[in-house]
């Protein structure tokens, strides 16, 4: 006699019954005939199914398999959707950019900072009327200024103060052409890794690779607003006076126009810094499509960042 045990699962829905549950079917092939019992779990059996053909019984069984395989593809659909879903807001959520877009990001960014840096400074007061900006004596000439003071000069320091920071508020106004040059002709080996820095990453890049250029740049331009605004008059008349007392030892010759210059490109410098800063951490600021990309953060396949190297 053969003996075949099936269990089926008989889901609500499939079945019109109040909840899931399990029958146990023993099927038993005498050899004149075929001979079905059905009994439940506690195996009183109740013989209400007979000369069923083991045919019959066969064909629920693959119908339940194929109804299994339809589910757990259904399944695995769905799951699949799912992950395409999750990566799709993962590497769509910004565009991919490549070096090249990196470095042009970087170029707008330092462009973006000098307009931000010669709209603050090039306006009256904007050096002199701000404490972490204004320019004082060269340091050199600083050594003498409460002497002078004591002495009654008071006047002329005051207004040679102020007419070197009305030329440096001048001078900034034509900063742009020699800072945009500057950052044309820069060459950015890692772009990436400059965005990939902390908040001035850039501007530092900027200033280790550009200074001296700048200065060299800058230094006609300063001279002319001293000039302009009788800066180098008021100092140099400071630095005469002084030099003929007769307790004069150590001469005073400080060149005026190269501190100016580098005070003025330093404060442009902090100026840029602060633009970069703002662009990487506020979306609004970044005013232009090469900006809104590159400062996403996302970049090409065998990229550094997409090496795992962010």
């Amino acid at each position: 006699m053969l003996c075949l045990s099936i269990s089926l699962v008989i889901f609500e829905g499939i079945y019109p019954m109040q909840k899931p549950y399990v029958k146990n079917i023993e099927v038993f092939i005498p050899d004149n005939r075929n001979m079905i019992s059905l009994y439940d779990h506690d195996q009183q059996t109740h013989p209400i199914v007979t000369e069923m053909k083991l045919a019959g019984i066969l064909e629920i069984t693959n119908k339940l398999n194929l109804m299994f395989k339809a589910i757990f593809l259904s399944f695995m659909i769905s799951v699949g959707l799912m992950s395409c879903d999750v990566l799709s807001n993962v590497s769509g959520s910004s565009p991919l950019i490549s070096e090249e877009e990196a470095a042009q990001g970087i170029r707008e960014a330092l462009d973006q900072g000098v307009g931000r840096g010669i709209q603050t400074l090039n306006v009256t007061d904007g050096f002199f009327g701000n404490q972490a900006y204004k320019l004082l004596l060269p340091p050199e000439a600083q050594k003498i200024e409460s002497t002078m003071r004591q002495l009654g000069m008071s006047p002329l320091v005051d207004k040679a103060v102020l007419q070197i920071n009305r030329a440096a508020e001048d001078a900034v106004g034509f900063a742009r052409p020699v800072f945009l040059d500057a950052i044309k002709a820069m060459t950015i080996n890692d772009a990436l890794g400059i965005i990939k820095g902390p908040k001035d990453a850039a501007t530092q890049y900027f200033r280790l690779k550009t200074t001296d250029n700048l200065i060299n740049a800058f230094t006609p331009v300063i001279k002319g607003s001293l000039e302009k605004f009788s800066a180098t008059k008021y100092y140099d008349e400071l630095i005469t006076t002084y030099n003929r007392f007769p307790t004069t030892v150590n001469k005073l010759n400080p060149d005026l126009t190269a501190y100016v210059a580098d005070r003025a490109v330093a404060t442009l410098f902090d100026q840029i810094a602060k633009e970069e800063a703002n662009i990487r951490e506020n979306p609004a600021a970044r005013t232009t499509e090469i900006l809104k990309k590159v400062f996403n953060k996302r970049v090409t396949a065998g990229s550094p960042v997409a090496n795992g190297q962010w």
